[in-house]
């Protein structure tokens, strides 16, 4: 598996975007996702670095 990178929440947020996921509002500080098909959502915040525990937590 390789390395992930520093990267921010908005990068994260237009890969995910991508990937099929949807913005669906924002809450704070934090932007939430949801994907047709999936229960689940995705609350990406929305800081200038995501930390590597927070983007594989996301993934």
């Amino acid at each position: 598996m390789g390395k992930l990178a520093n990267i921010s929440g908005k990068e994260a947020a237009k890969a995910f975007a991508m990937a099929g996921w949807q913005e669906v509002g924002q809450v704070g500080s934090h932007l939430v996702m949801t994907k047709s098909g999936l229960r689940d959502n995705l609350s990406i915040p929305q800081h200038k670095e995501l930390s590597v525990g927070t983007l594989r937590a996301l993934i």
